[in-house]
């Protein structure tokens, strides 16, 4: 998952396999939010690979490595409780809308 920060402690780019712009930018702009984080950008090597590069610089006073897990495992929380959201409300609107097709007869 992590390659490129062998020399340097506040840098790393994490390589993920099976995820593309979707979490990628959740996860940019989750760290970018952070005032430890100097930099965080990501990369799509090649449209046909499903593999996503994130670069992310610190101010090197933390462990790289697990504060980058962390606000993944953060994004991942949050989008999984935004779906659950979006199915609650798609689901009482098709409630609705049959109960209102029942209602008006069509």
């Amino acid at each position: 998952m992590e390659h490129e920060s062998f020399t340097d402690n506040s840098a790393a780019t994490f390589s993920l396999t099976d995820e593309d712009h979707t979490i990628a930018n959740a996860v940019r702009f989750t760290l970018n939010q952070d005032p430890r984080v100097t930099f965080c950008g990501y990369s799509i090597p090649h449209p046909s690979e499903a593999r996503v590069n994130i670069r992310v610089q610190t101010t090197g006073k933390l462990n790289i490595t697990l504060f980058f897990k962390a606000h993944f495992s953060k994004v991942n929380l949050s989008i999984m409780q935004e779906v659950q959201y979006l199915m609650h409300h798609n689901r009482h609107f098709l409630e609705t809308m049959s109960s209102r097709k029942l209602n008006w007869g069509g």
